[in-house]
């Protein structure tokens, strides 16, 4: 199974699960040894497919940094921490994260966009 490492240590994932936001964007950023890369990929591929079927579920990409380094950046959109809360704790996904390469490593971490005026919209 891979491990969770907050982006913010003080305000780690499990607390940002029980605020009340909407919509939301997981922002999880994923390292791991260049010889674990394919299944990861496998791993969040079906990872990806079970978030795609669950109510509030809005998109999802995958990216991968520029480097030799496997460093790869996922980006979805939830309607709603609660939607988000419901998949993250569904005991299928639960299940699915020991698919993951023990040298995984995930920073799962909840935004919500910002309005900057001329620039943005929230």
């Amino acid at each position: 199974m891979h491990q969770f490492q907050p982006l913010d240590p003080s305000f780690p994932i499990a607390r940002q699960l029980a605020t009340d936001a909407a919509p939301v964007v997981l922002v999880n950023l994923f390292t791991m040894d260049p010889a674990d890369e394919q299944v990861f990929l496998k791993a969040w591929q079906d990872d990806a497919a079970f978030m795609k079927r669950q109510p509030g579920f809005i998109s999802t990409q995958l990216h991968r940094a520029l480097g030799e380094n496997p460093t790869y950046l996922n980006y979805a959109v939830w309607e709603s921490t609660a939607h988000f809360r419901a998949a993250f704790s569904h005991p299928e996904f639960k299940a699915g994260l020991a698919a993951y390469p023990s040298s995984a490593i995930a920073s799962p971490h909840l935004f919500q966009k910002v309005a900057v005026p001329g620039i943005c919209v929230s």
